[in-house]
């Protein structure tokens, strides 16, 4: 959900959807391989995406209007710090919100960005769980054309056998980064994907059309054992991919809130039932900041803000402190597009943030809502978390 970069400012955004209507659907496949003669699901990508209800926990996992409530983490670089204190302060904050009951955690992927330390997924997500024991674990998300469908079948092939029942592998289609570091990453652009996502599937599930080039490739360990798999999106293209392939969805609400409800539309019109979900399943992230009163609140957001209007202009860097931000000289035209970047976050108190987030999921009626938080500080990025979670078991 994280892993596009943003318009810069001034641009005009593509028609939405951005993509003519998706009628691609997965070939069928005659099975083959050793997956294809056991018995019950191939892997965990047939079957239900697991919720950490399914995970035994010390306490109820925590839920907001009946709505199980996740992380997504950027691993996020302050002025003053630099990447390794920026993947501790995550592996921390996996840790703290799994105490507090989160059901998910995952990491996006980022390249060539100075405040994001979070470039390699599958690394982090191996620390994170080594470091849990009963939060899922997750990509949100592993962009694939960056990679051979193969090394990520066994990347998560590795993470689910060594951590079973706890691994997400969220996959989306961006680059994460800008042109020039997208070439020095062999992306493979937008046209590829489909092959790709097909490609993935037959490696976590063993069976192949007949006669497919790769049906003799097996992946291990992944075959037979994959990770829950979700596809991410800001698009409808997205949308409507995850619809024609029946798995769960993901929806980058807190980078691109203007595509929400028609993606999701779009999502559960185009829904085919698939060995993994009989139903759409579909969960959005959303923006947070949550601090003891609302002045404090904005204030730490201001960081965020800032950092964000940087990249848009194609300066970015480390996060900079809330203090650097009061001070920024804003024009009016930054002032309004902060304003209007905040408007669909959800920055405040405890109750200010929990009656805009339960809007949200009456609005969207998501199955599940994932948080994302930006801050200087790492201690204020968990007390965020902290008030969210007392403030959902207080309801």
């Amino acid at each position: 959900m994280g892993g596009s970069r943003p318009h810069p400012p001034g641009a005009p955004h593509p028609p939405w959807p951005p993509y003519p209507p998706v009628s691609w659907r997965a070939e069928p496949v005659v099975p083959s391989g050793p997956a294809a003669s056991s018995t019950g699901r191939l892997g965990r990508t047939h079957g239900p995406p697991a919720l950490a209800f399914c995970v035994a926990d010390a306490q109820p996992p925590l839920t907001l209007a009946g709505v199980p409530l996740g992380v997504l983490d950027l691993a996020p670089i302050p002025v003053g710090s630099g990447a390794g204190e920026a993947l501790r302060a995550t592996i921390e904050l996996a840790r703290q919100t799994e105490r507090l009951g989160f059901t998910r955690f995952w990491v996006a992927e980022h390249h060539g960005m100075p405040g994001i330390a979070s470039s390699s997924p599958p690394v982090l997500i191996g620390h994170i769980a080594d470091a849990t024991s009963t939060i899922r674990v997750g990509s949100g998300g592993v962009m694939l054309p960056n990679h051979s469908s193969l090394v990520v079948a066994e990347q998560f092939g590795m993470l689910e056998a060594l951590h079973p029942g706890r691994i997400d592998l969220g996959i989306g289609r961006a680059p994460g980064t800008d042109q020039a570091t997208a070439a020095a990453l062999n992306h493979r652009g937008p046209d590829d994907f489909p092959h790709q996502l097909t490609d993935l599937l037959g490696f976590f599930t063993g069976q192949w059309p007949a006669g497919h080039k790769y049906q003799t490739v097996h992946a291990v360990p992944g075959e037979g054992a994959g990770p829950d798999m979700w596809l991410l999106g800001s698009s409808g293209y997205s949308a409507q991919v995850a619809g024609a392939l029946g798995l769960p969805f993901a929806f980058a609400h807190h980078f691109m809130p203007a595509n929400t409800l028609p993606a999701l539309e779009l999502y559960r019109k185009s829904f085919r039932p698939s060995e993994s979900l009989d139903k759409p399943y579909a969960m959005i992230a959303a923006g947070v900041i949550c601090a003891d009163t609302d002045e404090r609140a904005r204030f730490l957001a201001g960081a965020s803000a800032l950092s964000f209007l940087r990249l848009r202009q194609g300066k970015p860097g480390k996060m900079p402190s809330p203090e650097e931000a009061v001070a920024y000289p804003y024009s009016d035209i930054e002032r309004a597009f902060i304003a209007d970047r905040q408007s669909t976050q959800h920055i405040g108190s405890q109750d200010t943030v929990l009656a805009g987030l339960t809007d949200l999921i009456k609005s969207t009626e998501a199955d599940e809502l994932m948080i994302t938080t930006q801050t200087h500080d790492p201690a204020d990025r968990l007390r965020s978390f902290e008030l969210v979670a007392e403030a959902a078991r207080a309801r």
